[in-house]
């Protein structure tokens, strides 16, 4: 790798821009093979934005860079997904395919566009539209084959990026700059896996799931000989992306160098990633702990313990639910009386160390330096390319928190056809080229269209068969535990916090240590001066060490423990079954085939006749005096039951114990509480919830009937221009703040403008498509600055500020579409997942003398006086009110600043050479599914 890299830049000019290079023409082309029966009969659509082409040759990146040109297929999906945040309104069924495509199973024969043929037992057909692959295998392997070949022609250098990502090697693979850097240190803790680690998950996965796992990995080695036959070709063809000229990785004049081949284990890495972004759930309890014993601090134990749990709110009696029909499913629930806590003395806690070795550009404490490779005068808009990472700091963090993904689904009783009707999707962000990827599987036991993440979609993950449609959002249920392990030395002596052997079953055992190693040097791409560091990470029979700390003076390391370490891709066997239309003939086989998914999501299914709902995921069976929501003492008798630490197994409660439903009257989910008694793994499930936008609207279609798609579409599109805190908080401050006359002339006209924002629906929505201008700027840009003045106000004085602060570590007070701390960061669409909406909510209830089910432990605005309350709106509202547009939306490298539009839009982070146009913002899934099924089998 450093000796090719050294090549490419003694000759970097020469190399890179030999723009008469011959490239060889793609696969021979077939005739297109016929679709099975379809039972949806042209009511199924759905859209996946920018567009299916995630692959751009150096060619196509440097006319994308100087004439805006970009290849075809990469941006078409684009336009009309931004185009329903201003066409919503007038939206009716026959004018859904303006906004979303006709996904049909099959491809009519004059939208035919080409068909390839890899093999002479698959073709892959694209469609004129939208160049989707319709892949047909007479064959299984073919079938797979064929998968893996068009997930390389769509997603090759995604794949690539993604499967360092999960061995922790991004920086290795595409240079230091501070954002790679950045990436890898946060994703491979949490999934930190030897080569062996990962053969054995390959491995676990054919032994211990019968014929299906069998199956399984046949189909995923196929998969990939599918990807390999596609990098291969390309690499000879010279049709490759054009990216791994830029980071050093092949030598554009002579096509010297290398894309590494794909292997069983990549999928397991890549698999990690997937599912620890959006199929986690738990953790975090060491930063609860510390909000406990701050509020203990303030408080005393028993207050302080009373006013912390008010604010975790675990089981809060007024969020809204998945399950609104009163079920009950108890989960992780809080014991009467604890055992085994483990809290850490006051001031103790460190985090655990993660790098080390720091040589060259790795050097802490400062920017890294530049040693830029240059290009010819004509092609300098190429370099620097990735200055600032292949994905830009922000992009992911899975240390946090994270909920994203929503579904709106009505039963056949109430919508004008008598068939259900579903609109659902995951949010994944906005990346160039998507996570996602588009795709129909037809072949012996595989039939389905949808999407599927690239570099894992030997199967569609989410999408419709030929008469049931699925979709999923992350669920977030306690599926990791925090466990403090005694230190100990062994040789005897006294340990100290630093110790790396720990008490096991009262044996003193050294940790494991994982180690990756990483070095860089400076490419076109990245100029980051050369560098590199040692990743360390200390594994234990309870997870992998995270923090250090004493207890009672002793010291002691804090593990993570989740159920699906060591079980990355065990998913694979519930996603084989949904696309097996043999098997999945119903809602109770539907419900039957989510049962074998690990990660923890919840599952929506919609056919001609039924919805359904199950929650899925590892949950642990634990011991039922532990605490789930704090970290626990390592002993055996706090153990998961039947925990087998070789294997990262243990008792899973069973099926019934789930959330589960068929035909509600209807469903709604945006990563909000499932049900009554499941109770919440983080902060935030309370009285107002971006939940409360979808449940709010479909209840009320609901109870009117006669639901169509085009009408569920509306109500979802909707709830997405909608401002949480404008529709759900703000009637309480506007109580408070006119519960007397309001006498500055300069406040009345604020709270005027408020007023109609709110009247108008508190949206975030332009006056006409591509005026860039908001309905009510006035009193968005009041909320945006309000908020946080008013918060702080209205809790830190009561709380204090050590209490405070510790509380907005486990839930940040804010996440408008311009904080710029979303889920993936600013631009990313996700918002209102996360903050303190609920407590201000209850707060200003209790202040109102409302009744306040589940209330705080405390009245903290104005001291729980209406009148201090008030004059405490007032005073931040005052401060929000003398804030200019540029202060409130100061402006990034993609905004000037005071542009409050901008500032919210969605900016499709460029993943490879090629970026795409910016559009309003919208708080929607990125792939997205609008189904009726009339017919059945």
């Amino acid at each position: 790798m450093r000796r090719r890299t050294g090549r490419l830049r003694t000759a970097a000019a020469a190399a890179l821009f030999a723009l008469g290079a011959t490239v060889l023409a793609p696969p021979p082309t077939a005739a297109a093979a016929a679709a099975p029966t379809d039972y949806c009969q042209g009511q199924c659509a759905d859209i996946l934005p920018p567009g299916t082409n995630g692959n751009a040759t150096l060619m196509e990146i440097l006319g994308h860079k100087l004439f805006g040109t970009r290849p075809a297929h990469a941006a078409d999906q684009l336009a009309p997904y931004g185009a329903l945040a201003s066409g919503y309104q007038s939206l009716t069924d026959d004018t859904l395919t303006n906004f979303f495509n006709d996904a049909s199973f099959g491809v009519p024969e004059d939208q035919v566009a080409k068909v390839t043929a890899p093999r002479d037992d698959v073709t892959i057909t694209r469609d004129k539209k939208t160049g989707v692959p319709h892949i047909k295998g007479t064959t299984r392997y073919g079938t797979e084959f064929g998968a893996g070949y068009a997930a390389g022609q769509d997603r090759l250098w995604l794949m690539d990026l993604f499967r360092h990502i999960g061995r922790g090697e991004l920086t290795s693979f595409a240079g230091g700059a501070l954002a790679n850097q950045g990436l890898e240190q946060q994703f491979w803790p949490s999934a930190p896996y030897t080569e062996k680690d990962l053969q054995e998950q390959v491995d676990y996965i054919k032994d211990h799931n019968g014929a299906r796992g069998k199956q399984a990995m046949a189909d995923a080695q196929a998969y990939v000989d599918g990807i390999n036959a596609y990098r291969e070709q390309s690499k000879n063809g010279r049709y490759f992306p054009g990216e791994y000229v830029l980071t050093g990785h092949v030598n554009a004049v002579t096509n010297a160098g290398e894309i590494k081949p794909f292997k069983l284990t990549d999928l397991i890495a890549l698999a990690s990633v997937v599912g620890g972004l959006f199929g986690n759930g738990g953790g975090g309890e060491v930063t609860s702990a510390l909000a406990l014993l701050s509020a203990q601090q303030k408080y005393g134990v028993e207050k302080g313990t009373k006013v912390w749990e008010s604010f975790r709110e675990r089981n809060d009696p007024e969020a809204a639910k998945t399950l609104h029909d009163g079920s009950s499913f108890p989960y992780a629930a809080k014991p009467a009386k604890a055992k085994g806590t483990a809290l850490p003395d006051r001031g103790s806690v460190t985090p655990e160390p993660l790098v080390f070795d720091r040589t060259g550009a790795a050097a802490k404490g400062k920017t890294p330096p530049q040693d830029p490779v240059e290009a010819p005068e004509k092609y300098k808009k190429l370099e620097g390319l990735f200055k600032d990472g292949v994905l830009p700091e922000g992009s992911f963090d899975p240390t946090r928190h994270r909920g994203m993904s929503n579904a709106l689904l009505v039963s056949g009783k109430h919508t004008a056809s008598g068939n259900p009707v579903a609109v659902f999707g995951p949010q994944t962000g906005y990346f160039a080229p998507q996570l996602l990827m588009l795709q129909e599987i037809q072949g012996p036991g595989i039939s389905a269209r949808g999407a599927s993440f690239a570099g894992v979609g030997m199967y569609v993950q989410l999408g419709r068969g030929q008469d049931y449609s699925w979709s999923a959002t992350s669920a977030g249920q306690d599926i990791t535990d925090t466990y403090a392990v005694d230190l100990c030395n062994a040789d005897g002596s006294k340990p100290t916090k630093d110790a790396t052997s720990y008490r096991y079953r009262g044996a003193c055992v050294p940790m494991e240590k994982l180690e990756r190693t990483n070095s860089w040097q400076p490419t076109i791409a990245d100029p980051t001066a050369a560098g590199s560091y040692r990743m360390q990470v200390f594994r234990t029979q309870y997870g992998t060490v995270t923090h250090r700390a004493t207890i009672g003076g002793k010291p002691v390391a804090y593990t993570a423990l989740r159920s699906t370490y060591r079980h990355e891709a065990d998913s694979i066997i519930g996603f084989q079954m949904l696309n097996d239309p043999s098997y999945v003939q119903d809602a109770e086989t539907f419900q039957k085939a989510a049962r074998h998914i690990g990660y923890a999501f919840n599952w929506f299914y919609a056919d001609s006749r039924d919805i359904a709902y199950y929650n899925s995921g590892l949950n642990p069976v634990r011991n039922p005096d532990v605490d789930p929501a704090l970290p626990v003492k390592a002993a055996a008798a706090y153990e998961w039951r039947g925990y087998d630490p070789g294997t990262n197994t243990s008792d899973y409660t069973p099926p019934a114990q789930h959330p589960q439903s068929v035909n509600q009257d209807y469903y709604i989910s945006w990563n909000n509480k499932q049900a009554k008694d499941y109770d919440s793994a983080g902060y935030g499930n309370g009285s107002v919830h971006r939940g409360n936008l979808l449940d709010d609207r479909v209840r009320a279609l609901t109870k009117d009937g006669g639901v169509t798609r085009a009408s569920l579409t509306r109500a979802m599109s909707e709830a997405a221009v909608t401002d949480l805190r404008g529709e759900d908080v703000l009637p309480e401050l506007l109580r408070v703040l006119r519960s007397k006359p309001i006498t500055d002339p300069g406040l009345r006209t604020a709270v005027q403008q408020l007023e109609a924002w709110r009247k108008d629906g508190a949206q975030r929505r332009e006056t006409a498509a591509g005026s860039h201008t908001y309905t009510h700027p006035d009193g968005v840009r009041l909320m945006d600055a309000w908020w946080p003045l008013l918060i702080e106000g209205a809790f830190k004085p009561g709380l204090g500020g050590d209490l405070y602060d510790a509380l907005r570590a486990n839930l940040a007070i804010d996440e408008s579409p311009s904080a710029g701390h979303g889920p993936t960061g600013a631009h990313a669409g996700s918002a209102f997942q996360y903050g303190w909406w609920s407590y201000a909510d209850k707060d200003l209830r209790s202040v109102l003398g409302d009744q306040v089910e589940g209330p705080l432990g405390a009245r903290y605005c104005g001291k729980g006086q209406l009148s201090a309350c008030r004059d405490m709106l007032l005073a931040t509202l005052q401060q929000a009110n003398g804030k200019t547009a540029e202060q409130v939306y100061p402006g990034d490298d993609s905004c000037k600043a005071g542009d409050q539009w901008c500032a919210d839009a969605i900016i499709h982070r460029a993943v490879g050479g090629l970026t795409h146009d910016t559009i309003s913002w919208q708080n929607r899934p990125t792939y997205q599914q609008v189904v009726e099924f009339p017919g059945h089998r």
